[in-house]
């Protein structure tokens, strides 16, 4: 854990701590207990000092610690866990693991960061990923059956997040294809799948997983859709740790069911949050644009639109749908 981490984890109780105290708990000196405070500061996290008391954070706030969410896992999602780590500042906890999977890491390990300098999105989107709001995790998993069969995931692990938002108080969550949790047409929580090796060998999938928990309106203004956080829903911020852990089970247990019996027993579950469904929709195309109306998903996962009287199946990729105005 770095100084910069170490020092969040003592101001996030919200209390005062002078810069001595600071200091000496974390062994190093005031001018870099300073130095730290301005990093933080860059970060999105502003202390503020008072004469003859300290430095404190405007509001406490609950950081992410392992040992806290591995004990909201059950004890089939730990034994499928291999590996937890919790990390201040990450470019992008997809592309920390996609780098470790290259270098033969093992399948079950998964990250999760306070923020993101370069969280991504489905088609090259930024994830906009301010320190300490939200739920930014990823996980790594290895499949023996190649590539080639594991279409239709990304839809799988958007039941498992909505299914978790769901038994974490939030009514109302649905699913817009391919891979977006929205409430009442607004984006909630998000899903990113990146995945290499063989088609018909072993290969690994890295699933990155963003939860809008408590968004401040200011780190919002680059995202260009209508988006929505737990907080404006319930009313209530949920306990971090407790909503991490339980993501983070439903992803775990969606993963080893879809290795089993692939997205068949997705498939119903999906249906029945499906957001979208009969309603008159937008599908952008990468050379046109689609009026028409959504008709579900077929099977496989793909997007049934319905356009001039003539329903087809479109594939996930350069593809974008949006509810018509």
């Amino acid at each position: 854990m770095s100084n910069t981490h170490a020092l969040l984890r003592m101001l996030a109780d919200g209390r005062f701590h002078s810069g001595v105290a600071l200091g000496d708990a974390l062994g190093v000196s005031r001018a870099t207990v300073w130095n730290d405070l301005q990093t933080l500061k860059n970060m999105g996290i502003d202390a503020y000092a008072v004469p003859g008391k300290g430095y404190r954070l405007p509001a406490p706030f609950e950081m992410l610690a392992a040992e806290d969410i591995l004990e909201t896992l059950s004890s089939p999602a730990r034994a499928a866990l291999k590996r937890l780590d919790v990390h201040l500042e990450l470019p992008s906890t997809n592309a920390y693991l996609v780098e470790h999977a290259q270098r033969g890491a093992p399948g079950g390990w998964a990250c999760l960061a306070e923020t993101q300098s370069a969280g991504r999105g489905r088609r090259g989107r930024s994830w906009v990923s301010p320190l300490g709001g939200n739920i930014y995790l990823s996980v790594l998993w290895r499949f023996n059956s190649g590539a080639a069969v594991v279409g239709g995931l990304s839809l799988a692990l958007g039941v498992a997040v909505a299914e978790a938002l769901h038994g974490a108080a939030v009514p109302g969550v649905g699913l817009k294809w391919p891979n977006d949790v929205v409430w009442q047409g607004r984006k909630l929580a998000g899903v990113l799948v990146e995945m290499a090796g063989e088609s018909s060998g072993p290969c690994y999938v890295v699933a990155g997983i963003g939860v809008n928990v408590a968004m401040a309106a200011d780190a919002a203004l680059g995202i260009d859709q209508p988006w929505v956080d737990m907080v404006s829903i319930t009313g209530v911020a949920p306990a971090r740790n407790h909503l991490a852990g339980t993501v983070l089970q439903h992803v775990l247990l969606a993963l080893q069911a879809f290795e089993r019996e692939g997205f068949a027993n997705f498939l119903p579950r999906w249906r029945a949050h499906d957001a979208y469904a009969g309603k008159p929709a937008v599908l952008h195309l990468p050379q046109h644009t689609l009026r028409g109306s959504v008709a579900g998903i077929d099977a496989q996962g793909a997007l049934l639109f319905a356009h001039d009287g003539v329903t087809r199946a479109y594939a996930s990729g350069e593809l974008s749908l949006r509810e018509a105005s």
